[in-house]
């Protein structure tokens, strides 16, 4: 069994609910029909129940019944959540009227229905652009305490099993943050760690990258990337987290050994954390292409409850691996 088919069996123990708010959109219709004859997660699409239905029927899906479906004109909780959203955003200048007009709209219904409670967690933007995903969330479900930055990490499988764990490795910050600084930098670094853990079922090894080994080379975006290190460390003191550390000595024992002798994770990391989003992106870009990696991602993490961001270009298959990612990390809060 491969991972991701363990991690669909994990979310299955789990049976977390996650909300669905792109109900109009057909691959997610016909994720959410295969998760729920699978028994992945229970599910909660957004949407009118008679256009939904009317669909279901059209893509011959035998299963979209056993979903709770929330249609954000009608929802009987209307009320009660923006009443929710005026505790939450208490001085912010929200009115009543305005909060009952937000919930008109999927995405901010996804995420107050998350914090009040009624879903653990929200797969989204087949149909959406990321910031319009991430601004609900932002404002009503927050980061979690000691965490402000919000970062996205990939599942990099790799052909040649000799890299990682069995050829599987962490990316990060491949999709979020343009710039963080040494704090966030370090935060990426835990959030990491902690996905590591709670996805992959792996105890994290983490390099934090840079073009300079342990001070071969002088610059103050070294300087960032060793503060970070420390900072990482005092967080997380039961984690292996090393650094700075170039990419050839974080994966190849030889020339860890070389570069980094005496840590323990140059040459043995299964997780990368790259100092900015430039960087991590690029990478993670070459080794799905030029190495034939299947990259599964991004994995939003640093949220209070997990809320993942698809590609527009998604398949079927990648929001039913992410509604699994998102029952798992949900059991790990």
């Amino acid at each position: 069994m491969n991972l991701l088919e363990e991690i669909k069996e994990k979310a299955k123990k789990f049976n977390k609910t996650i909300v669905l708010p792109e109900g109009f959109d057909e691959r997610t219709l016909r994720a959410a029909d295969i998760i729920l004859s699978e028994k992945i997660a229970k599910i909660v699409l957004i949407g009118n129940k008679k256009t939904i239905f009317s669909d279901a029927k059209k893509y011959n899906l035998t299963n979209i019944d056993k979903a709770q479906i929330v249609d954000p004109i009608s929802n009987p909780k209307k009320d009660e959540y923006a009443e929710l959203m005026l505790t939450i955003r208490k001085g912010k200048g929200l009115t009543k009227e305005a909060a009952l007009s937000l919930l008109e709209n999927p995405l901010y219904l996804a995420t107050v229905m998350i914090k009040a409670g009624d879903a653990d967690g929200e797969v989204a933007g087949a149909a959406n652009a990321t910031g319009n995903v991430l601004l609900p969330a932002f404002q009503y479900v927050k980061t979690l305490p000691g965490i402000s930055v919000v970062s996205g990490a990939f599942l990099m499988f790799l052909d040649n099993k000799s890299f990682g764990n069995e050829g599987l490795m962490v990316f990060a910050d491949c999709a979020v943050h343009p710039n963080p600084n040494a704090q966030e930098l370090a935060q990426i670094a835990v959030s990491t760690g902690k996905t590591t853990r709670a996805i992959a079922g792996i105890e994290p090894r983490i390099a934090m990258l840079s073009f300079s080994t342990k001070g071969s080379a002088s610059h103050e975006f070294v300087d960032k990337v060793v503060e970070a290190t420390k900072i990482a460390q005092e967080m997380a003191p039961d984690m292996q987290i090393d650094g700075e550390m170039q990419a050839d000595a974080a994966i190849i024992e030889a020339i860890g050994k070389s570069k980094a002798p005496g840590s323990k994770i140059a040459g043995k990391a299964n997780v990368l954390v790259f100092p900015d989003l430039q960087s991590g992106n690029i990478s993670y870009k070459l080794v799905e292409r030029l190495a034939g990696a299947q990259a599964v991602g991004p994995i939003l993490q640093g949220m209070a409850a997990p809320i993942n961001d698809l590609s527009r270009g998604c398949s079927v298959s990648d929001i039913v691996n992410l509604v699994a990612i998102t029952a798992n990390q949900a059991a790990a809060l």
